[in-house]
């Protein structure tokens, strides 16, 4: 079994499967039966059925990129505050693939973009027992090889594409996994503003003008100006300073 030596407990379980529907679901199996330690990494080399934000699938290459899930126990964080563990994910993510290319940036809420390119996207499911957290699944679609992407993609891209080389694909996730839990540790040490602040230096197009459409199709132009407590999206647009969550608001450009 490949263990990582360079983390305290990300990875040190790392379950590689070579086909399955969704390493979330897997992930949730497995809370349902015990208590699989935390930071147990599933990881697909064929992952059929991924999901992404609001329902959308993620289509992945078979063994050409990392579809992976991490389970964690932040029992530590109030409910409320959940929207903070996206933004340490988010940036441990970001953390590591800065060590590979540079122009890495988060488009709200955990998409990672290099440049204006999409190469990852983030699911993560909060397991709530009372007001706090028990226990969430952290899944994790990187493109890290793959060069073809379906058409009908919203401009797909990967690190290899944009490095133009290849990628030890362990090598990358061990990496990822290193860095999620730097700021998994950040998080549980309550140091909310280091990640709020690093979180808006990374995000996308920040103080920007942008295009964004209402759900019944009105576009719009803003700039984002941050995020609230909760994860809502902050643009300050013609009308003042409004704030959406993922369902109310569509980035254009």
């Amino acid at each position: 079994m490949t263990t990582f030596s360079n983390t305290l407990f990300v990875g040190k379980v790392l379950l590689e499967l070579n086909k399955i529907d969704s390493t979330n679901k897997h992930a949730l199996k497995l809370l349902s039966k015990n208590k699989p330690s935390e930071g147990t990494v599933i990881s697909a080399w064929n992952q059929e059925q991924g999901r992404g934000q609001i329902g959308r699938t993620w289509q992945s290459e078979p063994g050409k990129n990392l579809t992976f899930s991490i389970i964690l126990y932040p029992t530590f964080l109030p409910a409320k505050k959940q929207f903070l563990l996206n933004q340490a994910i988010a940036l441990g993510i970001s953390d590591a693939i800065s060590t590979f290319l540079p122009d890495v940036k988060v488009k709200w809420p955990n998409d990672i973009y290099i440049g204006n390119e999409k190469v990852c996207g983030v699911l993560i499911q909060n397991i709530l027992s009372g007001t706090s957290i028990q226990s969430s699944i952290i899944g994790i679609g990187l493109n890290v090889n793959q060069t073809d992407f379906a058409k009908d993609l919203p401009n797909p891209s990967s690190l290899g594409l944009i490095a133009k080389k290849e990628f030890d694909l362990l090598q990358v996730l061990e990496r990822l996994c290193e860095k999620i839990e730097t700021r998994y540790l950040q998080l549980r040490g309550g140091n909310y503003d280091l990640i709020e602040k690093d979180y808006l230096k990374y995000l996308y197009r920040l103080q920007e003008e942008s295009l964004f459409q209402y759900p019944e199709g009105e576009v719009f132009s803003g700039s984002i100006v941050g995020v609230s407590e909760t994860g809502k999206l902050k643009i300050h647009h013609k009308k003042g300073e409004e704030l959406f969550d993922i369902r109310e608001v569509k980035f254009i450009i």
